[in-house]
């Protein structure tokens, strides 16, 4: 009691000091509010706003001048592409009413911008440059310093022995960067400004572009030719140089406030040299502009700008932006999406769906989860249900018609999101509009399309739906019923090797048999490939495999669980019988044979196995490249297999790897604390015992991970 009193009386007695401690985090907290939120939907108008906030910055200056200065460093360099050019202006007011302060933030830019290079961080590197360019728009920085960076960025395509994306991204960083600030530039630095594209322009000549055709979404430029994303850029800024630097979507708020900002004084930017090439750099990889629409595909409503018209860059560069910083908020992101500023002056909804699609086909991984964009799109259509579904529909339909050109990879990414997509509308499909797909042999891309397309969605419902939704028409590309084949299931096949042993198999596990009754049961099992079987369970017997396996997985058949259960209760069985590399392959072979009307169970019960290792992944690539699988080779589930058994393993490597150096740290800190501590008598035993286990295990993880390659490449 005394205790809680004490304690009642310091609270009570010293309320002025609890208050004082938080004050300056509410103050905090409300300038990173205000400084985030400037710019979106509000009563006044934005000027009022901008000077209405600069004002109270201006006040807190003197208190809270680092943290305005972090706030501001980091909505800079934060994916707010719409909102770039109202923090810019809000830079350049406190400039003009505070001219060190002005200095201290382009330092600050400065810092910031080497550390996120020297990080990797190229992306937001981009948005730093851009901003500090769009600062001369607002006489924050002289025009001439930021020429010289320029400089200094275009320089780095005379480096020797740098890989080339180095230089790309420097070049793009300044081509990125003019459609914001190139008029203003070229103003007052006409001939430095001209010396900088022409060195852009034999860059771009004499640059290979082997990456091209790997890249590429369709092997064919009709209707619309696939541009590398530099050459794209280069010809939208000389076309933005014809048009002397005028363009007509990004908001310029600081020209309201010229007047105040040109008499403001400017700061020149520090030399700034590129930080050089380490070997731990990692640099953006190339890309393909991806072009679904133009201006004839939106009838209605404003028209698209032209594929190298700058505005064309401008929008879908924020629109990516808005992506890159709400793609784990579908809601919002969709939110943002919709609400973008100049709405009304472009179709919109076009630009989009093209720039989601283009993330999705993005080759060789898309930015994101591949289910993103499907979630996303969802909530598009949900927001806007009197638009958008049709322009998505109108995309669908030119992706369809574009298949037989189309990369595999992004056929496998459309399917698995119109499947998925079409789940959460009923499945409604106008599929008649694809019965061109019927005359075409099977093998042709839009019937295989379609018949996966058919089977995702049976795996998103069931069987009879597809049945009933898709037209008879289509029964040559219906999924098969996703029946369980039990060899031994009825008595014309008693005539088969192993049949006896199989029924009593099949009766001993439902009368709940343990492992040893099943090891007694399986010796009865001749080896078809030997006289003598030696009876221990561990030689390769193909019959004994087949007829374990064919009657569990027939009992366990009813539901993915039940399977699971199975492979768990009986799995020392399944240990015994792999324990050769042909043992692994037959009962792959044999999982087949059971389910080969469903493939979604084989791809799980596959995974199972390797996780529960009764096959390992070299075997299971040996199976899916074997002879009895080639008239399966084009079907999606067995590459949806192959790319899963190829990140489980470079994941279980990488995951040991990890292992090994936390047990390395933790020993290096205990020898560390022994020399501290001058205590020589102590041992490291248990753990340099851990680390010797793990780097065994790591070698057999590595070496694992190396034959599954072997086996894809010899087979490749």
């Amino acid at each position: 009691m005394s205790r809680r009193r004490h304690s009642d009386e310091n609270d009570g007695g010293q309320p002025h000091k609890r208050r004082k401690t938080s004050e300056p985090l509410d103050i905090e907290d409300r300038l990173e509010s205000l400084i985030c939120r400037v710019g979106e939907k509000s009563t006044s108008s934005l000027e009022s706003n901008l000077e209405g906030l600069a004002g109270v910055l201006e006040a807190d200056l003197p208190n809270y001048k680092s943290k305005i200065l972090r706030i501001l460093c980091s909505v800079s360099a934060r994916n707010l592409p719409e909102k770039m050019t109202v923090y810019t202006t809000l830079v350049g007011l406190l400039n003009a009413r505070n001219y060190n302060f002005g200095g201290e933030f382009v330092e600050a830019m400065i810092r910031h911008l080497k550390e996120t290079i020297k990080s990797n961080a190229y992306m937001e590197a981009t948005y730093l440059v851009r901003f500090l360019s769009d600062l001369v728009n607002c006489h924050v920085i002289a025009a001439p310093s930021m020429v010289a960076m320029f400089e200094n960025f275009v320089g780095v395509t005379q480096e020797e022995d740098i890989p080339r994306v180095r230089s790309d991204w420097y070049v793009f960083a300044v081509l990125s960067s003019l459609p914001w600030v190139g008029k203003e530039l070229y103003e007052k630095k006409d001939v430095e400004m001209d010396r900088i594209l022409s060195q852009i322009e034999n860059y771009l000549k004499q640059r290979q572009k082997t990456h091209l055709p790997m890249l590429q979404v369709w092997s064919a430029d009709k209707p619309h030719p696939q541009e590398e994303y530099l050459d794209c850029l280069w010809a939208q800024i000389q076309k933005l140089k014809t048009d002397r630097w005028q363009e007509r979507h990004i908001l310029r708020p600081y020209l309201a406030f010229d007047s105040i900002l040109c008499e403001a004084l400017q700061h020149n930017l520090p030399p700034f040299t590129p930080p050089p090439h380490t070997k731990d750099s990692v640099y953006p990889i190339p890309r393909v502009i991806f072009r679904m629409f133009d201006y004839t595909d939106a009838p209605e409503g404003p028209v698209m700008p032209g594929s190298h018209s700058v505005e064309r860059f401008v929008i879908e560069e924020n629109l990516h932006c808005i992506i890159k910083s709400h793609w784990r908020e579908r809601k919002t992101c969709a939110a943002q999406l919709l609400s973008y500023p100049g709405k009304n002056k472009i179709p919109l909804n076009y630009h989009i769906v093209e720039v989601i699609f283009g993330e999705l086909f993005q080759i060789p991984v898309p930015p994101h989860i591949e289910v993103m964009y499907t979630t996303l799109l969802i909530e598009l259509c949900k927001l806007q249900p009197g638009s958008l579904p049709q322009v998505l529909a109108q995309a669908t339909e030119m992706l369809y018609t574009r298949l037989d050109t189309m990369n595999v990879t992004c056929i496998d990414r459309f399917i698995n999101w119109l499947s998925h997509h079409l789940s959460n509308f009923q499945f409604r499909w106008n599929w008649e509009d694809w019965a061109d797909c019927l005359s075409q042999d099977l093998d042709r891309p839009k019937p295989q399309f379609v018949r996966e397309v058919l089977e995702k969605c049976m795996r998103l419902s069931y069987y009879q739906r597809i049945l009933d939704i898709v037209p008879s028409s289509f029964s040559a590309l219906y999924p098969a019923e996703p029946k369980c084949i039990f060899k031994y299931g009825d008595e014309s096949s008693s005539a088969l090797p192993g049949y006896a042993v199989a029924i009593n198999l099949t009766n001993a596990i439902k009368n709940k048999a343990v492992t040893e009754d099943i090891f007694s049961m399986l010796k009865d099992v001749q080896n078809p490939n030997q006289d003598d079987d030696d009876d221990e369970g561990i030689s390769f017997n193909p019959l004994k495999i087949e007829v374990f396996v064919q009657s569990l997985l027939n009992l366990a058949s009813k539901s993915f669980s039940y399977s699971f259960s199975a492979l768990a209760k009986f799995h020392e069985v399944f240990k015994a019988l792999s324990e050769s590399d042909e043992g692994k392959l037959h009962i792959l072979r044999v999982v087949y044979d059971v389910w080969k009307n469903h493939p979604q169970m084989i791809a799980i019960l596959v995974d199972k196995m390797i996780r529960t290792q009764i096959v390992d992944c070299a075997a299971v690539a040996n199976w899916i490249f074997s002879p009895e699988l080639s008239h399966d080779f084009t079907r999606l589930y067995i590459w949806e297999t192959l790319h899963s058994t190829i990140r489980k393993m470079n994941k279980h490597v990488q995951k040991i790897q990890r292992e090994l150096e936390d047990a390395k740290q933790r020993l290096a800190k205990q020898h560390k604390r022994r020399d501290n501590d001058d205590d020589s008598g102590r041992e490291d035993g248990p753990l340099e015992e851990q680390i010797e286990r793990l780097q065994e295990k790591v070698e057999s993880a590595q070496s694992e991970q190396k034959n599954l390659f072997l086996v894809i490449f010899q087979v490749l």
